[in-house]
Formats: structure tokens, C-alpha cells, sequence
């Protein structure tokens, strides 16, 4: 932890690394991680990942000629080391904040990013589009996706590996395996074996073997299947042969000696190759190597013993009171069921796993099957509960409305990260959930204003007959007192402030902003606006908004979400057909893509905060 960093200070670009000896590569390797685990430190990231692509990253840029060469790096999570190499050094200690790299591949950051990503399973895809490019303009250049185990889970990824191999396309995918999960130990055969099958020798008596069989009758089919089998006791990637590509490996990723002949021989090939690279999450740091899943992607922690440095007296997060709330009402309805799509942390689902393992599933990183598998699970009297960022459950639209929706199936969806997330970015940021999900028949939405509605929410969604979805967002709550779960009143409203100079509606966690908005506003004029937490997206209560808007008083409407298709077009036909006239403001995300940085950053620059509420209470207010 303490060697002195010689070498990678010196690496400015591509070219400074390829001017490195072969011999040199490992102590930059050392030094990168080191650099990665104290810079990361204070300000946090996904650390885990990238330490344990750190040799993969120094042999394709060694070896390759980015960016005419196209690197594709799946999610983008892992990509520190990457932008380390592309002459982003200096720029490491802003990651993730405001105004600094962005935590995820990026093609307005580097010409380097060859594609953008922050969700998984999208590289072969993407990698297969561009060779595919490539090829229609006659262009020669190599293209490479680098995928996870975990993203490899994704049926999409699958989907992309069957187009792929079904053509002679020279494409290079490798599986950057660190879990063990297919793979044998690593050992000197393995990669004695992946030099040999991507050798010349070897690949030459194939293909002359190849045109001898052909020319006699059955030999070729004979040939293949006794190949297939032998290869099939020696290495795991008969699945990939059969799908068409040639499977190379497994081999050691933090090995130069592996990693540099094979990806050499790689380099050589022509069609679909599939490179089984062998590594360990969070590699050089025990901490991380320990607890993958906590390193994944974390805040500040201490570089001593990896303890993260959590604020003194923080309220509990929304997702911890998802969890236990969820467990909860477990304990005394057995059909309630808990799914999540490869996030038990981060959703809060693992605190349900602790007490009911039973009912708890994580089917990987499959949202499409997550939500069918619920509405399969519905039609046998269960309650479902599938619980997935906003942002990724958009990955599974159509099951939402035609495996829940129109079959009316009593799935609960609790779409957590909704809103503003902050430092992952547009990639995560759940701002249109609303929008995409409140033009559905038969669904009950639902936005609590703080972590004490949001239990209440939870046990409201099991009386119901039909599907429901709850949206709240990331981080801590508001610091309420915790009783017992209470149902609400299907579709009711909530009244926050009594007043007639105006009505401000606000939905979710903007309630505190508006609160505190209209209470400066009275305390500046004594303008009283009422306040109306909306509670429910759908069904609206109708009623209370009718009562509440006055005659020529201004309307304001505030939501943590897109406000193209967002709840204030809803409020403003109901205000319009109902006759009313006065100034109409409407408070969203605008029809752009959010930065990165800390949530108050973002809020503030969206005009979404306490002062830009009352600065618009203020204007249509006529002050």
C-alpha cells in the first residue's frame, strides 16, 4: 500500500503505457491500485470492480490502439483503471461529483468511451453493432466487449451472443468472470491450453483438418462432435462453441503471462471469439476482496480497515425501512414474497432475506423475468413484491403491462432510487417513472413524503386486488418516528397547510421543500398558499384538488420527475376542465438529461429546491 508511484504519473495517454517494458507492467499494475484505493477513499465509488480489472485493462490498451480500436466496457462500472490509461489520471479525485468524471463510460468525456453505459448486459450488443459498422465501410479495426459473470446473467447479453455467432463477424467478447461461477482453478493447463487454442499451429491443422472432412461424406459432422466433446472435459465453453464463437480459456487475469500471449493470439483470429478471463473483485484490497457486494460501490471509507464513514445520527435510509417494514408484514402474511434483480443490498431485500429466505428470490440480473416470474407467483394467491431502482425497471416495460397490468395481478412494485440519485448520473436517475408508469390501467402509484408514509404505503398495497407501485428515493429519511404500519385511504390526499392566496401540490419527498417554501413565502408577505401532498399518482384525488383551488389564485405543481408526461399535465387538464382560470407553474425535471454530483447539487441546479420553490410561489404571486 505504501510503494512509491513511479510509473503511473508518468502515464498521460495510451502512448506513455505503450512505451512501458512488458516487465514494468506489473508494478504499474500495483501502483494503480493503490492510487485507486486512497483517492477513492474520502469521496467513494465503485472501487471493487475496477481493482479487479486492472491487469485486463493495462493488456487491451497495451496490446489494442484505442480509440481507433473500440473497447466496450458493460455498465462502464469497472472502467476507473480505463480512464486512468486514456489520459484521465487527474481527473480520478472528482469522480462521481459535481462537474467531475463521470463514474460510468461516457462519450462526451473521452473519445476512448467507445460506448456509453451504466446499465448492464448492453456491451455485445453494442460491440456487435460496431464491428458490424466496421465491416459495411470496409474498415479494419478491432472491437472488444468486455462483460461480467454477473451482466452475462442478463438475457439480453445472450440474445447478442446468438446474433453474433450466427455470422463470421471478428468480434472479441471477453467474459470477465469473478466469481468462479463456470471456470475450473486457474492453473498452468488452462492457460498452457488457452495459448494452444489460439495458437497458429493449432488453428492451422484445424482449418486443413477442416477441408479434408469436407470432402468426405459424414467425416466433418463426425469430426465436430468428437471435438466438441473432448473440449466440453477440458474447458466449460461448449454453450459459446455451439453458439457459434470460439471459446478461448480459462485463464488467470492478473497474470501479464497469460494475459498478454493469449490476447496476442486473440488479436490474430478472425469471426466471434469468447475469452474466458478469470479475476477477483476487489483484488489487492482484503477489504473489497472479502465483501464484494458491499464494495461494489460505496462512500467514504477508511483506508486501514475498510470501515466505511458513515454521518453520526443519520436517520435510517428509505430502502432499510423498505426492508424491515417488508419483513414486518411477513412475519404475519405468509403470501408476501420478496423478488429483486441482482440488488438484495442495495434495495433492502437482504434484510427481508435474514428473517424469511424462504420467500426471497434474486433471480439475477433479469427484470423482465423478475416481473412475470411475480405475476406467475400472483395467480397462485401469493403477494409479490418486486423490488428494483426506477431506472432498471424500465428494463421491463412490457411485462409491466402485459404480464401484470392486463391481467390484473395483485404485484407490488417498489421502485426505489426514484427521483433525483445523484452521483451515478443519467444512467440512474429515476425520473421517469411517473410518466411511463401512471398511463397504465388498473395501477395504483404512490409517492410517500417521508419514510413513516412510506410503511404506511406498503401495508395499504397488500389490502388491494390489483397491481401497485410505491416510487421513494435514495438516501436517509427524514429522521420520523416509526409506528406500526397503518393503511391509507386508497386515493386520498393529504393537507399540509391550510391556505386561500394559492395551492402549491407536491408529490414525494418534495413535500418538506414545499412546506418550507410557503412558510417563507407568508413570512415574506403573509401570502398563504395551501400545500397539498398528493400521496397517490393514481388514482388523483379529484376532489381535494377541486376543493383546494380557488378562482384566479395561482396553481403550482411540484414533482421529482420528468415533466414531460409527468403528474402536473394531469393536475392542469383538471384544473382547466373544471373551469378554473389563474396563473398555472409546473416544477419538474426538464426534457434533458441530469449531471452527476450530490442530490442537494442536482435539486438546486433542476430548480427543484426549497428556494427555487418559493423564488416560483414568489412570480406567480406577483412579487
Amino acid at each position: 500500500m505504501n510503494e512509491p508511484i513511479e510509473l503511473l504519473h508518468g502515464i498521460h495517454g495510451i502512448a506513455d503505457l505503450k512505451a512501458l517494458s512488458r516487465q514494468q507492467l506489473p508494478q504499474l499494475a500495483r501502483e494503480m491500485r493503490q492510487y485507486l484505493i486512497k483517492t477513492l477513499a474520502p469521496i467513494g465509488g465503485h472501487l471493487g470492480a475496477g481493482l479487479g480489472v486492472v491487469e485486463l485493462s493495462i493488456a487491451l490498451h497495451y496490446l489494442y490502439n484505442s480509440p481507433k480500436d473500440k473497447i466496450v466496457w458493460d455498465v462502464g462500472h469497472q472502467a476507473y483503471p480505463h480512464k486512468i490509461l486514456t489520459g484521465r489520471l487527474q481527473g480520478i479525485p472528482t469522480i462521481r461529483q459535481y462537474g467531475g468524471l463521470c463514474g460510468f463510460t461516457n462519450r462526451a468525456e473521452s473519445e476512448h468511451d467507445a460506448f456509453g453505459a451504466g446499465h448492464a448486459s448492453t456491451s455485445i450488443s453494442a460491440a456487435y453493432g460496431i464491428a458490424i459498422g466496421r465491416d459495411l465501410k470496409h474498415e479494419d479495426y478491432h472491437v472488444t466487449a468486455v462483460i461480467g459473470d454477473g451482466a452475462l446473467s442478463g438475457g439480453m447479453a445472450f440474445e447478442a451472443l446468438n446474433h453474433a455467432g450466427a455470422r463470421n463477424n471478428r468480434l472479441l467478447v471477453i467474459l470477465n468472470d469473478n466469481e468462479m461461477s463456470i471456470a475450473p482453478n486457474v492453473g498452468a493447463m488452462s492457460a498452457y491450453l488457452a495459448r494452444v487454442i489460439t495458437g497458429k499451429t493449432y488453428v492451422g491443422v484445424k482449418d486443413a483438418t477442416k477441408r479434408v472432412l469436407e470432402k468426405l461424406p459424414g467425416a466433418l459432422e463426425a469430426a465436430k462432435r468428437v471435438e466438441e466433446h473432448l473440449k466440453g472435459m477440458i474447458t466449460p465453453g461448449t454453450l459459446f462453441e455451439e453458439m457459434g464463437f470460439r471459446y478461448i480459456g480459462p485463464i488467470d487475469g492478473h497474470d501479464f503471462d497469460h494475459l498478454l500471449p493469449t490476447l496476442e493470439n486473440c488479436k490474430a483470429l478472425d469471426g466471434p471469439i469468447l475469452l474466458h478471463v478469470l479475476t477477483k473483485k476487489g483484488f489487492g484490497f482484503s477489504p473489497a476482496e472479502d465483501d464484494p457486494e458491499t464494495w461494489h460501490g460505496l462512500g467514504p471509507y477508511n483506508i486501514e480497515d475498510g470501515e466505511p464513514i458513515k454521518s453520526d445520527g443519520a436517520p435510517p435510509s428509505y430502502t432499510q425501512v423498505f426492508g424491515n417494514t417488508l419483513a414486518d408484514l411477513a412475519d404475519s402474511d405468509e403470501r408476501i414474497i420478496a423478488i429483486t434483480a441482482a440488488m438484495p443490498a442495495g434495495t433492502g431485500v437482504a434484510i427481508f432475506e435474514k428473517r424469511h429466505p424462504e420467500r426471497c428470490f434474486d433471480v439475477g440480473i433479469a427484470e423482465q423475468h423478475a416481473v412475470t416470474f411475480a405475476a406467475g407467483l400472483a395467480t397462485e394467491g401469493f403477494r409479490p413484491v418486486v423490488a428494483i431502482y426506477s431506472t432498471f425497471m424500465q428494463r421491463a416495460y412490457d411485462q409491466i403491462i402485459h404480464d401484470v397490468c392486463i391481467q390484473n395481478l395483485p404485484v407490488l412494485f417498489c421502485l426505489d432510487r426514484a427521483g433525483v440519485v445523484g452521483a451515478d448520473g443519467a444512467t440512474h436517475t429515476g425520473m421517469f417513472d411517473i410518466a411511463y408508469l401512471r398511463c397504465l390501467p388498473n395501477l395504483t402509484i404512490m409517492a410517500p413524503k417521508d419514510e413513516s408514509e412510506l410503511r404506511d404505503m406498503l401495508a395499504m398495497a397488500f389490502t388491494l386486488d390489483g397491481p401497485s407501485a410505491i416510487r421513494y428515493p435514495r438516501g436517509s429519511g427524514k429522521g420520523m418516528e416509526l409506528n406500526d404500519a397503518t393503511p391509507l385511504e386508497v386515493g386520498k390526499a393529504e393537507l399540509l397547510v391550510d391556505g386561500g392566496d394559492g395551492l402549491l401540490i407536491t408529490v414525494g419527498t418534495r413535500a418538506s421543500d414545499a412546506v418550507h417554501a410557503a412558510a417563507q413565502l407568508q413570512s415574506e408577505s403573509d401570502i398563504r398558499f395551501a400545500v397539498l401532498n398528493l400521496r397517490f399518482i393514481k388514482p388523483l384525488d379529484i376532489e381535494a384538488i377541486h376543493s383546494h383551488l380557488k378562482p384566479g389564485k395561482p396553481l403550482v405543481v411540484v414533482e421529482e420527475g420528468t415533466s414531460q408526461g409527468g403528474i402536473g399535465e394531469a393536475i392542469a387538464a383538471i384544473a382547466l376542465t373544471s373551469g378554473w382560470q389563474g396563473k398555472f407553474a409546473h416544477m419538474g425535471m426538464p426534457d434533458s438529461f441530469p449531471e452527476h454530483g450530490s442530490q442537494d447539487e442536482i435539486l438546486r441546479d433542476l430548480k427543484l429546491d426549497s428556494s427555487a420553490i418559493a423564488k416560483r410561489l414568489r412570480e406567480v404571486s406577483d412579487l
